[in-house]
């Protein structure tokens, strides 16, 4: 976590991860009642890897078409 945190820019951490930490948040406690924290905590943390995952993938193939129009 501590690595994450140092190696995103303020600006990338607030538009790309805290929308989908704030998503797997509401994921988990709406759906996760295993009566185990530790259950719901590995839950919750691989809701999160999915998603951003996720977002990232769709980012990318967004961001390919804008950079080959610059050449």
């Amino acid at each position: 976590m501590y690595s994450l945190i140092k190696s995103m820019t303020l600006r990338n951490l607030l538009i790309e991860q805290l929308p989908v930490l704030l998503l797997s948040m509401i994921i988990a406690e709406i759906f996760y009642k295993f009566h185990s924290f530790t259950l719901e905590t590995i839950a919750f943390l691989a809701t999160w890897f999915v998603l951003d995952w996720i977002v990232q993938a769709v980012l990318r193939l967004v961001r390919k078409p804008q950079q080959s129009t610059l050449k």
